[in-house]
Parts: structure tokens; C-alpha cells; sequence
């Protein structure tokens, strides 16, 4: 730009005040010029512009008008931009073989269509505008317990709307009383992980696509109930009536078991039953399919995996199959071993609590001993359908059958 010339759409808009006479004149300029200011989107101060337009429609400035001359204008001006007739992203396009009667020259026609003017309302927002802008509450539904689970599919996906949202639900919650607050993050929403540490939330658990987090309102000790302490494992004795015992050779074990013929062993699946488990385990192990009857033993530790507590449980099952077809990625070999051999091996002569065991097994064959059979009961305090091992009783007590 010239030093001494107005800025471009201002000399352009005294070209333009020579279309007609009085304030017509002006007006009509002034639309010409707006989408000029609209599409180069350059900045000017809004009172120098103000007092400029003003003077022109003043001034009313009678001339004559050429629709082609102003055209021309405004290719030169597009050129003097930077722009091309056909500039990508700036919306500014002059087609070729544009009549000379353009239709936005027309008063009651938007400048960007034949369709009729209408209003535009401008929002004007100046340093001492205040917003009163409440972040929505998250979803949540109440637990048994006073507190609050929030639903993880409802979260907000930003992670800044989710700090403000979880602080303002926050704030509500401490007004109702509530104690402890539940947030499962599914691992596609792993970046809000951060923002709910930071406003006061804990690791709970964590399982294979997502993670759990609480929050403790009352003042003192956390009284929620800590995540699962226990693995529960199965160890199954098959004896067949040749006073044979199914063993396996397992692939990859601890170095002081390496090479000892052992019970088909595992872990108990997530919501299986111990019957169940012990079955699977001696079928995917060994290709026998089998029948359980009892409970004969279970063994308790600590620090074992993870460091978490260990139940293991020792079940007496009858087999229904005898041809043995073993798992090539689990088990090494499996046969059916003499009971003598098997319980005379190293190992057991040297590791007193499975010597135990064995020897609890042989009297539950023999008929010297009664295990926990499974039995289906209903608890009025869940209303689930579980299972309760149990020895049955020898006789009624205190009035009560023993059904």
C-alpha cells in the first residue's frame, strides 16, 4: 500500500461512491466493500473505519456509474492481494465471462446469492463480558453403599471438558453427602487418566481394557473395598480301577518340579465354578473326560502371584474316559501311573504337604474319608444361584432336614 493512499477497500469505495446521487450512493458502496473486508479478512480499526464510511455517505458524492470499470477494480485488487481468480481457501472467485449486471449489485440481494437479504446479528464481546457457562454434570447412578459409579460410556471426550465437568460433579456430590465415587476409563479414553489423578482419584484395578479409579469424600480412612486378593487353583486326582493315578509331565514349570509326574493342575477361569474348573483343566490337559465328586482339601498361601493370596483346591474326580490325548502347549506327557510309583517319586517323599495330600486322596478312594460335595443354593441376600461345598450330615439337628 501507497504511503499517503487509504487502505484499498476505502479508495475502492470512492470509486463506488459514484453510482448514483445521495445516500443511496454510499450505502450501495458499502456493500460493495464488505466482502472485500470479509473475504481477505484484513484487520482495521473499527472507529477509523467508521468515521471514513461516515464522511462518504456525508459527502454524497454524485457521479457517474460503470459496472465493467468496477470490475476491473476489483480484479486489479485481487491481483495486488495475491490472488488468483480461482485462490484455494479464500472463497474469492472471479469466474471468466462475469455479466456486467452482477447480482449482488442489487440492493435487495445478498451479496452472495440471488436469495433475499436477511439479517445478520453480531455478537459483540468486549474485555468486561462475563460468561456464566456451567459444565454439565456427569452421568452417574447410585450404588448401595451412599456413593456413585460414573458411566464411562457418557464421558466427555476432551479432556477439558472432562476436568471441568468432573469437578463441578465432584462439588455436587460432596454437597449430597455421598463417600465413595467409582470412575471406570476404558482404554480408548486413556488421557483422561491424568486429569483424574489430579483432581484426587486413585489406581483401584485394572483389567484388560480398562481401568478403575476411585475417590474417597469423607474426611479419614478409605472405606471402600479393596480389588480381588486371591487366585483360586485347582489340582485334580483321577484314579482309575487299576489303582492308577492320571499324571502329567508339565512343559514349562518351576526348576524344583522340572521332570516329576504331577496331578493335571490350573486356574479356575473368571466366574467358573471350582467343579467346572477341574474338569476343563483334566480334559484340556489330557483328552479324559471326567466326573467330579469332591472337595478332599484346599491349601491357602500368600505373596504368590503378584503377590496376591493363593486358594488352591484339591478335588477327587471320577474318570468316564480312559484314551489319553494331550495338550502339545501345555503338558510334556501324561499316562496313567501306578499308584505305588507315582507316590514313591523324590518329590514327594521330600515335600511333606503333598505327600499330605496324595495320601488324603487314597483314603477318599478307599471310601476312608468324605470330602465337600458341590450343592445349588439360592441366598436371600443376592438372590444368586451359587454353589455351597459341603459334607452331607450324618444325622438332623435341632430340628433342621438335611436337604
Amino acid at each position: 500500500m501507497a504511503r499517503g493512499l487509504p487502505p484499498l477497500p476505502l479508495r475502492l469505495l470512492a470509486q463506488r461512491s459514484h453510482l448514483s446521487t445521495g445516500k443511496g450512493a454510499a450505502s450501495s458502496a458499502l456493500r460493495t466493500c464488505l466482502p472485500s473486508f470479509r473475504k481477505k479478512k484484513r484487520t482495521l480499526v473499527a472507529t477509523g473505519v467508521i468515521m471514513s464510511m461516515a464522511a462518504l455517505m456525508k459527502s454524497q458524492i454524485v457521479g457517474s456509474y460503470n459496472s465493467s470499470s468496477l470490475l476491473e477494480l476489483r480484479i486489479k485488487k485481487a491481483s495486488a492481494l495475491g490472488f488468483s481468480r480461482k485462490e484455494r481457501g479464500s472463497g474469492f472467485t472471479i469466474p471468466k465471462g462475469r455479466p456486467t449486471h452482477l447480482p449482488f449489485h442489487n440492493p435487495g440481494l445478498s451479496i452472495d446469492s440471488n436469495k433475499p437479504r436477511t439479517k445478520a446479528v453480531a455478537s459483540v464481546v468486549s474485555p468486561n463480558t462475563s460468561f456464566n457457562i456451567t459444565p454439565e454434570l456427569l452421568h452417574s447412578y447410585e450404588d448401595e453403599y451412599d456413593g456413585a459409579i460414573i458411566d464411562a460410556e457418557c464421558l466427555p471426550s476432551s479432556a477439558n471438558a472432562f476436568s471441568a465437568s468432573l469437578q463441578t460433579s465432584l462439588d455436587v456430590w460432596k454437597k449430597k453427602g455421598k463417600r465413595g465415587i467409582w470412575l471406570k476409563l476404558l482404554q480408548k479414553q486413556a488421557d483422561l487418566v491424568p486429569v483424574a489423578i489430579q483432581e484426587g482419584f486413585t489406581y483401584h484395578h485394572a483389567e484388560p481394557g480398562y481401568i478403575m479409579l476411585t475417590y474417597w469424600i469423607p474426611e479419614g480412612p478409605c472405606m471402600l473395598p479393596a480389588t480381588a486378593t486371591h487366585q483360586i487353583g485347582i489340582g485334580a486326582f483321577v484314579m482309575n480301577e487299576s489303582r492308577e493315578v492320571l499324571v502329567v509331565k508339565e512343559k514349562c514349570c518351576p526348576r524344583r518340579c522340572s521332570g516329576v509326574w504331577k496331578l493335571p493342575t490350573g486356574l479356575v477361569n473368571q466366574a467358573e465354578e471350582i467343579s467346572e474348573g477341574a474338569t476343563r483343566e483334566v480334559k484340556e490337559e489330557t483328552g479324559i473326560d471326567t466326573m467330579f465328586l469332591e472337595v478332599v482339601a484346599f491349601r491357602h498361601a500368600h505373596l504368590v502371584t503378584f503377590e496376591k493370596s493363593d486358594l488352591f483346591f484339591l478335588c477327587m474326580l471320577r474318570p468316564l474316559t480312559f484314551d489319553i490325548k494331550i495338550d502339545e502347549t501345555e503338558v510334556q506327557d501324561a499316562k496313567w501311573m501306578p499308584f505305588d510309583e507315582f507316590i514313591g517319586q523324590q518329590f514327594y517323599q521330600e515335600d511333606c504337604m503333598s505327600r499330605k495330600a496324595i495320601e488324603i486322596c487314597l483314603a477318599r478312594h478307599e471310601n476312608q474319608y468324605k470330602g465337600f460335595t458341590a450343592h445349588q443354593v439360592i441366598s436371600k441376600f443376592d438372590d444368586r444361584l451359587s454353589y455351597l461345598y459341603y459334607q452331607e450330615l450324618v444325622k438332623p439337628t435341632n430340628g433342621f432336614s438335611s436337604n
